[in-house]
């Protein structure tokens, strides 16, 4: 069994051959901006997470305005290929991924295995030095809400899982979705209350993944979700975390890779649902 979409994966070997083709822009988007700064691929462009990302003063993803901006004033187009990676094992990579095809960038791909395989690869180059392309007029497309859920989204889904209308995927810890912790050991507990959204099923994103960070074979990957916890491509999904970063890697798993019908990130994820008040939790622990 092969992905569904091929395509938005690229290896080492296929960055390699194109780090000087005009028509493809590499970004390498990280929550620790040092790591670009310590050493990335050739011709690389580095984006923060929090500073580029997100909105400057809401929680919430950037506008249309602050990203067409942003891109453009990097050099990258709306035609241009982009293939994304960085570091915690790809998770913001996958959230710009997810963040690109919410404002219909065409041509987003992912770079299997991350910053982490890249270093790890002895004979593949590195670079301090930082490019500089000439600017463009980046356009981005109206928000595409197939992608996305928010917290009213998430409950309907709690509610329809009972009955089997829909499927909520729970991709944090054991230990996160239990209620023994709020956050996983080193992040900050954003949420009031620890537990799980009622109806949902726990997969944590890891599971998707190899030892050295590249994602597993699409009958693995099949093997997990679908035996393994019965989820049906066709029914409508739901993935969520704590911040929204290890959904959006478990969304391109599901969307993209086993491709799932309708697949949405709820990117408020628990920081949003375990502060709330009045909403349903559900724990596994006293």
């Amino acid at each position: 069994m092969a992905y569904a979409n091929p395509d938005v994966l690229v290896s080492a070997a296929w960055v390699l051959e194109h780090l000087k083709d005009p028509k493809v822009r590499i970004i390498e988007v990280d929550v620790d901006p040092k790591q670009y700064h310590a050493g990335h691929i050739p011709g690389a462009i580095g984006l923060d997470w929090t500073k580029d990302l997100q909105d400057p003063v809401q929680r919430d993803i950037p506008t249309k305005e602050h990203l067409e901006t942003l891109l453009g004033s990097r050099g990258v187009s709306h035609e241009h290929t982009i293939v994304l990676y960085g570091d915690a094992s790809n998770w913001f990579a996958a959230y710009g991924f997810w963040l690109l095809k919410l404002y219909g960038h065409k041509d987003v791909r992912l770079l299997d295995g991350g910053r982490s395989k890249w270093l790890a690869t002895e004979s593949l180059p590195m670079t301090n030095e930082v490019p500089s392309y000439p600017p463009t007029t980046y356009k981005a497309q109206a928000l595409d809400l197939t992608y996305r859920a928010r917290v009213v989204e998430a409950l309907e889904a709690s509610q329809k899982a009972k009955a089997a209308g829909a499927q909520l995927v729970d991709v944090r810890s054991p230990d996160e979705f239990s209620g023994k912790v709020i956050a996983p050991p080193g992040m900050t507990e954003t949420a009031q209350r620890a537990g799980h959204i009622p109806g949902a099923v726990s997969v944590p994103w890891g599971s998707a993944v190899n030892q050295d960070g590249t994602f597993k074979s699409a009958d693995e990957l099949r093997q997990i979700y679908v035996e393994g916890k019965g989820l049906k491509a066709e029914t409508p999904t739901v993935a969520y975390c704590r911040i929204g970063e290890r959904s959006s890697h478990t969304w391109f798993v599901l969307k993209y890779l086993l491709g799932f019908k309708n697949v949405k990130n709820y990117d408020g994820s628990w920081t949003e649902y375990g502060s709330m008040i009045g909403v349903p939790i559900e724990r596994d622990v006293r």
